[in-house]
């Protein structure tokens, strides 16, 4: 039995949860989240809890189970206390505005990168080298964190450019014959 998969979803209070169809719709404070499944898994909404079964134990099927529990947890979670990634930058010149609702970053390109926040997403910056990516879907936050950390990469040398927060940058050492 999946270890993941077979731990139940605890429904906070303020949390509707639906099925429709193959959708699992949770709605909370925060917003709507809405979880497509696969039509294998076997869920049964209680009124203070939510449990994920599999029909068998086919390989798919066990493959399934906890990636389905894991996704409609996540959805509970994000509507009730949301989800937030950091990012640093670090080098000259380098730094992060807000433009309206876009972030403007300039990262010593000759142009400035305007990213429009994807929906359920907000950018804040709390000073110039800092910006933090909050929403209530995690795969949203995570790959628009991603995007953004992708234009500029950390580099080994002098860990220049943007990283995640509490991320280490394995540093290498500079030419050796200068000495």
């Amino acid at each position: 039995m999946s270890r993941i998969g077979k731990l139940p979803i605890p429904i906070p209070d303020g949390v509707k949860v639906v099925r429709d169809g193959e959708k699992i719709v949770v709605e909370g404070p925060k917003g709507r989240n809405e979880e497509r499944i696969h039509p294998n898994m076997i869920v049964e909404i209680g009124e203070k809890e939510i449990l994920v079964k599999r029909p068998d134990d086919h390989k798919f099927n066990r493959s399934l189970h906890g990636l389905t529990r894991s996704l409609i947890f996540n959805a509970v979670v994000g509507v009730t206390e949301g989800f937030k990634r950091k990012l640093l930058i670090e080098g000259v010149g380098y730094r992060a505005q807000m433009a309206g609702k876009a972030l403007s970053l300039e990262l010593g390109f000759s142009h400035k990168i305007e990213v429009p926040p994807p929906d359920k997403v907000t950018f804040e910056t709390p000073s110039l080298t800092e910006i933090v990516v909050r929403g209530i879907s995690k795969q949203a936050v995570g790959e628009i964190a991603a995007i953004i950390r992708a234009f500029r990469p950390p580099e080994p040398y002098k860990g220049k450019g943007v990283r995640y927060e509490g991320e280490h940058i394995i540093r290498k050492a500079g030419k050796a014959g200068s000495a």
